[in-house]
């Protein structure tokens, strides 16, 4: 048992950290679930102009995190090393966040790819001076590992709320604003809709949190020796695969399981679903009261389906169910962390959760129910690992103290966020390689039958192999429970002896 000093965190604190990655999930879960297909069906651009705009931006932003991380671990203030960065991209983010998903009329090809280039990039570029300092705040708000692991529950409670809201209300918000406009409309008013919410949730978290741990050595070395010896931590570099192939199927699904609702999903059965909820009506009529209002009421009958906003409203309630299930159980984390350690609930998760995803490939067009029972089944499985990740980045921090004596959060979470992006570019790109160099996808014929077979196969068994692949490279880390609780124990008696307990 530890016997590491308990620094106790109060609700406040908690919930008011948890508020940054709540507004920054309204980017990222956009960013997973629906940019893909906003570049291709709304912005209008081809396969492969689409996946070097996902590509690129995020590879840039990539580099850029260890950059951000040697910036962050060597700033100075009265507020610490890394609330600041919360409170000074705040307002640039909100602005680029609304220009990033705004559509301009009347350019050329060219310059349509430019626009999308350059407000992509500048968004990755706010996402890691926001997140990435914001990520390693987790770290130094306290040092007692079950602190940590509540933390980040109460985080990402947060987050998967961000989630239900970003992927249950976005295409229903996106269709009804586009009424008596267009598509392009209905994306941008929506944008500027999450964009304020992001605004207030940065500022609760730059006034509610506090940093308290300090190393006991401060950083004074090149980042260049920062760097060589996170080379020398080996459940770093696990944990850097891990995330590699993490967020590569967190983007390679949310391209997939979009088109695997809109196009290989039949229409006419989502209509029945929808119509058992009540969501349905004959009327064209408008007004039928805050469903309709959020775009939740599908207009039409069962044979007017495939030209209504039925494959919406149906994707959006899979997300939204699959969501709360992930908020119920992702409150188990801390408890399965305890007892059974980090690592060996992120493997049985993710090994869980690969032979869900394959599960996909046994659904037929018509067995909606079983769509919904295997959302809410790979919810369950997955929901305990995605706090404990986290907190599991912080204790390879402390490896690297315990190890070289010296700390550098800023950087261990900088080149995590390096590899959380590369996954991401990775996974959109090759979504769009795959389905076009596979089976021919053409994005103005994206129902055509080569592409709904692509959609399948890579919504089940594609998702599948990169969910294994997660579960091989944690198995690789040498970050179990014995091992946390001894670097606890360690490390708070070297902060005793230099006197830096608190």
């Amino acid at each position: 048992m530890s016997s590491a000093p308990v620094q106790k965190l109060s609700f406040l604190e908690k919930a008011g950290y948890s508020a940054g990655d709540a507004a920054a999930n309204f980017v990222f879960m956009t960013m997973v679930l629906f940019q893909l297909n906003f570049y291709t069906d709304t912005f209008g651009l081809s396969a492969s102009a689409a996946a070097a705009i996902l590509l690129w931006p995020r590879l840039w932003d990539a580099i850029f995190d260890p950059v951000m991380g040697v910036l962050a671990d060597r700033t100075s203030t009265r507020w610490g090393k890394f609330r600041p960065w919360v409170l000074w991209t705040s307002v640039p983010w909100a602005i680029v966040m609304v220009l990033a998903y705004t559509t301009p009329v009347g350019w050329s090809t060219g310059m349509m790819i430019a626009y999308a280039g350059i407000t992509n990039t500048i968004l990755m570029t706010l996402y890691s001076m926001n997140n990435m300092p914001y990520s390693a705040l987790g770290g130094v708000m306290t040092g007692d590992l079950n602190e940590r692991t509540k933390l980040n529950s109460y985080r990402f409670v947060a987050v998967n709320i961000a989630q239900f809201i970003v992927g249950g209300l976005t295409l229903p918000l996106v269709a009804k604003f586009a009424e008596g406009h267009d598509r392009q409309h209905g994306w941008q008013i929506t944008m500027t809709i999450w964009a304020v919410l992001c605004l207030a949730l940065f500022l609760v978290t730059f006034f509610t949190t506090k940093e308290r741990i300090k190393p006991v050595v401060e950083t004074h070395s090149s980042p260049k020796q920062d760097f060589l010896d996170l080379l020398k931590n080996s459940p770093w570099i696990a944990l850097v695969a891990y995330t590699v192939f993490n967020f590569a199927m967190l983007a390679y699904r949310g391209g997939a399981h979009y088109n695997f609702y809109h196009h290989y999903a039949d229409k006419a059965a989502m209509f029945d679903f929808v119509e058992k909820l009540g969501l349905t009506t004959p009327e064209l009529a408008r007004g039928a009261g805050a469903l309709d209002f959020l775009g939740y009421i599908v207009h039409g009958t069962r044979e007017t389906a495939a030209t209504s906003n039925v494959a919406d409203v149906f994707n959006s309630l899979i997300n939204m169910v699959g969501t709360a299930t992930t908020i119920v159980f992702i409150m188990l984390s801390a408890s399965f962390s305890a007892r059974f350690g980090k690592k060996a609930v992120i493997f049985t998760g993710f090994a869980l959760a690969a032979l869900n995803s394959c599960a996909y490939y046994l659904l037929s067009p018509t067995n909606t129910w079983g769509m919904l029972a295997l959302a809410v089944i790979g919810s369950i499985v997955y929901a305990p690992t995605i706090a404990v990740a986290w907190a599991m980045y912080a204790d390879a921090a402390d490896y690297s103290e315990w190890q070289t004596g010296r700390r550098f959060t800023g950087m261990v979470f900088a080149t995590i966020g390096f590899s959380l992006k590369a996954g991401l570019a990775l996974g959109s790109a090759a979504f769009l390689w795959l389905m076009a160099g596979l089976w021919g996808y053409d994005t103005t014929l994206p129902a055509a039958p080569n592409a709904v077979h692509g959609y399948f196969v890579s919504s089940s068994l594609l998702v599948g192999l990169l969910l294994a692949g997660g579960a091989l490279s944690i198995a690789f880390c040498k970050l179990n429970k014995a091992l946390t609780l001894q670097m606890a124990d360690e490390l708070a008696a070297r902060r005793r002896k230099a006197g830096l307990a608190t």
